[in-house]
């Protein structure tokens, strides 16, 4: 059984900086894909960043390209975000997933395990 959960959100100021983290519970954490998606009050869930199994691969929306960084650390069982640059439309619920199959796509229908979500928001 996989299980993912979300830590590191807060209150910060624009152009500020922040760094969420997804920790993994369950086995063979290298062979699954992890993303973000963030979801604001009143709005659908949306992509923000993937990165593969082996962390060569990264994929990100363009509204946060250049300004986050999305990376793993496989001896831990863990994926960060970091926000720099942070912008009041960055504020929203954020949610990683994991997908089994290492897509690392942007398609959250394609990812099998989430978690609770961490509040980012961001005062200006």
């Amino acid at each position: 059984q996989v299980q993912v959960a979300e830590s590191g959100g807060g209150l910060v100021q624009d152009g500020g900086s922040l760094r969420l983290a997804c920790e993994f519970i369950g086995r063979s954490f290298d062979t699954y894909s992890v993303a973000w998606f963030r979801q604001a009050p009143g709005q659908e869930r949306e992509f923000v960043a993937a990165i593969s199994g082996s962390g060569t691969g990264h994929l990100y929306d363009e509204s946060v390209k250049d300004r986050f960084i999305i990376s793993r650390d496989n001896g831990k069982n863990m994926v960060y975000l970091q926000m720099n640059n942070v912008k009041s439309e960055d504020t929203a619920v954020y949610y990683c997933g994991a997908d089994a199959k290492d897509r690392w796509s942007d398609g959250d229908f394609l990812y099998q395990n989430w978690g609770q979500g961490t509040q980012v928001t961001v005062s200006s």
